[in-house]
C-alpha cells in the first residue's frame, strides 16, 4: 500500500468518484438534516457539532475538496428504508444503557472483541456508538435509489470512510493499544513510531516482516534457468523432477501487473513445482518490471513480443509442434488475446483449426495416450490446450473494480499516459488494498503503529507488497477496450497485432478456474469464458478468494472445489452450480489429470536447459528481472 495519504495516481481515481458521487448526495443529505437520527455526533472524529449531519457532510467534503459548492445534484433515497433505519437506530441507541448489550455488540466485531475494550468505559461507548453509526451509514448507502454503478460507488465510499473512522484507528480511543503502552512502559509506542518511519521510507505499509524473505532464497526457489530474454520478459525453464516428461511442454503466463513467483512461493505451495513434479517440461514467463525505457509499450507489444514470442520460443527449444499453456488473471486475458491472434494467422495460412470433441474426465484420461500417439498433422495448431485461472474474457461483470471505470476516468488515463508514461505499481497496490480496507489497510496501521507489532511472516503478503509498474499505453488500452467497452468478446471489433480477432474461434480444449469469493474476478465472470470459447471446456470452482483459492496445494487438504460431469454449460453460472458436486480438497489434482490427458506421450527428460547453442542458460532462476523493484 502506498503510504502517501493521497494514494498517488490510484488515490486520484478513488477521490474522483468520491467527488462525483458525494457531490450528488450532499444536497439530499442537507435537506434531511432536520430529521437525522441523534447520536452520530458521538462517532470519533466527528466532534460534537450541534447537528451531526453537518459533521458527516464536512467529513465527506474533506475527502473531496475540489467539489464546487453549486455542483451538487440530488440522489434519491428510499424513504421507507430511511425511516426504518432511523427507528432501528433509535432503538439501538437505547440499548447502550445496558452494559451487557454493549459487550455483546463489541464482541461481534474483531476490532473491539478483546476484553480491554469492554473494560474501558470511554473506549467501549466510542466503539458502540461507532458501530451503530456505521450501520446507519451503510444502511443509507443501501437506501440510495439509482443505477447499480452509482449504488456501488456510494457503498464503496461509505465503506472507506467508515473503515477510516473506527475508534481502533485512534490511539486515544484504542483500549487495547493503550493497555499495551502501559504494559510495555512505552516501548510499544516507541516501536510503533519506528515502524511508521520505516514504512514511510519504503513507501508502503508493511503487511509482513519483509526482512525474512529474499527472492531466490526462500521464495521463488524452484530450480531452473533463464533460457531466453528480451526487453519485456525472461523465459525460465525448470529442471525436471521426473525421469520422463510429457512430450508437449507447458508454458505459464502470469499477470504482468504482478511478479511471477505467486506461482512459486514455497516448495510446498508452488504451482510451478507441482507441474514439474507431475512430469511437465515447464516454462514460465517472468515479466520485466518496466521503467521509463518501456513507458511507451502497448498491449500489442506485450502480445506479440511477450506472449506469442514465449509460445514460439518454447516450441523452438523443445522442437514441439504443440505446447500446453496456462494464464493467470491478467495473464490469462493476455494469453487468450494472443491465442485469438494466433488463430487468425493460422486460419489465414492453414485454415481453421478443428475443435476437439467434448470428453468426460474419465474419457479424457483413457484416451489421452492414444491421442498423444496419433500422428501430428502437418499444420497442427501450436497450442494443444489452455488453462485459465481467475481470468476475465467477458468484462460485463468486473466486480467491485467496476466502480473505478467510466468514460471520464478512462479518458483521463488516456490523456495522462495513453502516449507514454508509467502506471506506478505502488498506486495499483493502493487501489487493491483499499478494496478491503479493514483487512489490508487499517489492520496493519493499528498493529504496526499503535501497538508497535511486527506482522508475522507470510509469503503471500510479501509477494503482494512486491509491486510492478505498467506501461501507460498498455494500461490505457486495457481500460478502454476491455473494462469499459468489453470489446474482447465482440467478433472482429478489435485489431491486435494486425489481426482482427474473434474469441469464438478458439477451439482448443480449455480448463477454466474461478474462485468462489473472488472480488477481483467474480466467479460468475470467470465462468462467462465458457460462453465465449468454442472448444472442449471444463470449469471448476474453488473455495476462497482470488489468490488463496488458486494457491491451494493438495497436500494441505484444505477447502473444496465444485465440478459437474455432464458436459453442460448453461448461460448463467448459478444454473451450472445447481448441478455441480462439491469435492473436498484442492482442485489441482483434477486439473493435473486433465492437463496430462492433453500432454502427449512420455519421453526421456532433458539433461540440460534450453537447446544446444541456440538457447543456452543465461542465468539461474528466478533471474534478474524479478528482482527489479517498482
Amino acid at each position: 500500500m502506498n503510504f502517501d495519504p493521497s494514494w498517488g495516481q490510484a488515490g486520484q481515481s478513488i477521490q474522483q468518484f468520491w467527488q462525483e458521487q458525494w457531490s450528488k448526495s450532499l444536497q439530499t443529505l442537507q435537506q434531511m438534516q432536520s430529521g437525522a437520527p441523534m447520536g452520530l455526533s458521538a462517532m470519533p472524529g466527528l466532534g460534537a457539532a450541534p447537528n451531526p449531519w453537518a459533521s458527516i457532510m464536512e467529513a465527506m467534503q474533506s475527502a473531496m475538496p475540489q467539489v464546487a459548492a453549486g455542483s451538487a445534484q440530488t440522489v434519491q433515497f428510499d424513504a421507507p428504508k430511511l425511516q426504518g433505519l432511523q427507528r432501528e437506530y433509535l432503538q439501538s441507541v437505547q440499548s447502550l444503557a445496558d452494559a451487557k448489550q454493549v459487550q455483546d455488540l463489541l464482541a461481534k466485531d474483531k476490532r473491539f472483541a478483546k476484553p480491554e475494550w469492554s473494560a474501558n468505559p470511554v473506549a467501549s461507548m466510542a466503539a458502540a456508538n461507532y458501530l451503530l453509526g456505521s450501520r446507519m451509514l451503510n444502511g443509507m448507502a443501501e437506501a440510495v435509489q439509482g443505477d447499480e454503478k452509482t449504488r456501488n460507488r456510494v457503498r464503496f465510499a461509505v465503506e472507506q470512510w467508515v473503515a477510516a473512522m473506527a475508534p481502533s484507528n485512534f490511539l486515544a480511543l484504542n483500549a487495547d493499544a493503550l493497555n499495551k503502552v502501559v504494559e510495555t512502559k512505552g516501548e510499544s509506542l516507541a516501536q510503533g513510531i519506528a515502524n511508521l518511519l520505516a514504512d514511510m521510507r519504503q513507501g508502503h505499509v508493511s503487511m509482513t516482516d519483509e526482512s525474512l524473505f529474499t527472492v531466490g532464497k526462500n521464495v521463488a526457489t524452484t530450480e531452473g534457468a533463464v533460457v531466453f530474454e528480451n526487453e519485456l520478459f525472461q523465459l525460465i525453464e525448470y529442471k525436471p523432477l521426473t525421469a520422463k516428461v510429457f512430450e508437449k511442454p507447458f508454458l505459464m503466463v502470469p499477470p504482468c501487473i504482478n511478479k511471477f513467483y505467486i506461482l512459486d512461493l514455497q516448495p510446498d505451495n508452488s504451482v510451478i513445482r507441482y507441474a514439474v513434479s507431475q512430469g511437465h517440461r515447464t516454462f514460465v514467463v517472468s515479466w520485466r518490471n518496466p521503467d521509463e525505457s518501456q513507458a511507451h509499450k502497448s498491449w500489442d507489444d506485450y502480445i506479440e513480443d511477450g506472449v506469442l514470442k514465449a509460445v514460439s520460443t518454447v516450441q523452438d527449444i523443445c522442437e514441439a509442434p504443440q505446447i500446453n499453456v496456462l494464464g493467470f488473471c491478467v495473464g490469462g486475458t493476455m494469453l487468450s488475446t494472443a491465442m485469438a491472434v494466433l488463430a487468425a494467422r493460422h486460419a489465414r495460412e492453414h485454415g481453421q483449426p478443428q475443435a476437439a470433441k467434448p470428453r468426460s474426465r474419465a474419457a479424457a484420461a483413457k484416451t489421452g495416450s492414444k491421442t498423444a500417439a496419433a500422428k501430428v498433422e502437418a499444420h497442427v495448431f501450436p497450442v494443444a490446450s489452455m488453462t485459465l485461472l481467475t481470468t476475465l474474457i467477458d468484462f460485463r461483470d468486473t466486480g467491485i473494480l467496476d466502480i473505478f471505470i467510466d468514460e471520464n476516468m478512462v479518458r483521463l488515463r488516456e490523456m495522462q499516459m495513453g502516449k507514454g508514461g508509467l502506471m506506478k505499481g505502488q498506486d495499483m497496490a493502493s487501489t487493491f488494498s483499499f478494496l478491503r480496507p479493514n483487512d489490508l489497510v487499517w489492520n496493519y496501521v493499528v498493529g504496526n503503529y499503535l501497538k508497535g507489532e511486527t506482522p508475522p511472516p507470510f509469503d503471500l503478503l510479501y509477494w503482494n507488497s512486491d509491486s510492478t509498474n505498467l506501461p501507460g499505453p498498455f494500461y490505457a488500452w486495457y481500460l478502454r477496450n476491455l473494462y469499459l467497452e468489453n470489446n474482447l468478446i465482440k467478433p472482429g471489433v478489435l485489431t491486435v497485432c494486425g489481426e482482427k480477432i474473434d474469441m469464438s474461434q478458439l477451439k482448443m480444449p480449455v480448463y477454466i478456474y474461478g474462485s468462489r469469493e473472488d472480488h477481483i474476478v467474480p466467479v460468475g465472470a470467470a465462468y462467462a469464458s465458457s460462453q465465449v470459447l468454442s472448444g472442449e471446456r471444463r470449469f471448476v470452482m474453488g473455495a476462497s478468494g482470488h489468490i488463496a483459492g488458486v494457491i491451494n496445494p493438495p497436500a494441505k487438504n484444505k477447502r473444496s472445489h465444485w465440478l459437474r460431469e455432464d458436459g453442460q454449460f448453461p448461460e448463467a453460472f448459478n444454473d451450472w452450480l445447481v448441478e455441480a458436486t462439491e469435492y473436498p480438497g484442492s482442485w489441482w489434482t483434477d486439473w493435473s489429470a486433465w492437463l496430462g490427458s492433453h500432454a502427449g506421450k512420455q519421453i526421456v527428460a532433458p539433461k540440460s536447459y534450453g537447446r544446444a547453442r541456440a538457447y543456452e542458460a543465461i542465468e539461474d532462476a528466478p533471474g534478474r528481472y524479478v528482482l527489479s523493484k517498482a
